[in-house]
């Protein structure tokens, strides 16, 4: 059985987890906190959750375990068949979790613990994460799913990573950046969460904070 470990508030093990819970691929959960003992860089090399343990060992980084996923369990549908529409899904998740996310990450010292960003790691955050607004925006559609329609792969990393772009933005410039660029991303999770495999990241989530407070 694949081990899935990392912490219900990381936003990338919430990803994986939706994955695994989507399609129907056995798990178990470890709780891991960052930042890792030194014994655990030796099953994450880069010292970041998620990762997962196999009977072949351990790998990290959330896109990695995602592929890892789809090659390993090729009868689960995680990506598209038609090769074209995956890799527009590739292209796609490459723009929230590289572009959007790890962009604002910068601001989460600020956004929301308390610390200091300067404003020069402000100013190039702004610009970043305008422009690939516009990337977003001409390649999702979240009607009312990222991709259209159906949910896929791509709602994996958009739910978890998306809010994060909408709150920091909201606390360091003052503005919803992802909402003024025309993305109802409160809209959007109140049609993710009808979803079962939703419901139970939500749930876990919540049970964890109120087990930290």
């Amino acid at each position: 059985m694949i081990k899935l470990h990392g912490f219900a508030l990381s936003n990338y093990y919430n990803k994986v987890k939706l994955v695994l819970l989507e399609h129907g691929i056995e798990f178990e959960e470890v709780t891991d906190k960052l930042p890792l003992a030194e014994a655990k860089l030796a099953q994450s090399a880069t010292g970041k959750v998620p990762f997962i343990e196999t009977e072949q060992g351990f790998l990290c980084e959330s896109e990695v375990i995602v592929e890892y996923l789809a090659a390993r369990f090729p009868e689960k549908p995680i990506f598209s068949a038609d090769p074209w529409q995956a890799a527009r899904e590739r292209e796609l998740i490459a723009v929230i979790d590289t572009h959007l996310e790890l962009a604002v990450r910068e601001l989460y010292a600020e956004a929301f613990f308390g610390g200091k960003v300067s404003d020069e790691v402000k100013q190039s955050v702004e610009k970043r994460v305008t422009r690939y607004l516009g990337s977003l925006k001409r390649l999702a559609s979240f009607t009312p799913f990222a991709r259209g329609a159906q949910f896929s792969i791509v709602d994996a990393a958009a739910y978890a990573s998306l809010p994060l772009v909408g709150m920091a933005t909201q606390k360091i410039y003052g503005r919803d950046m992802l909402a003024e660029a025309g993305v109802d991303w409160k809209a959007y999770l109140k049609v993710m969460g009808e979803r079962a495999s939703v419901q139970r990241v939500n749930a876990d989530r919540k049970a964890y904070m109120e087990a930290a407070a």
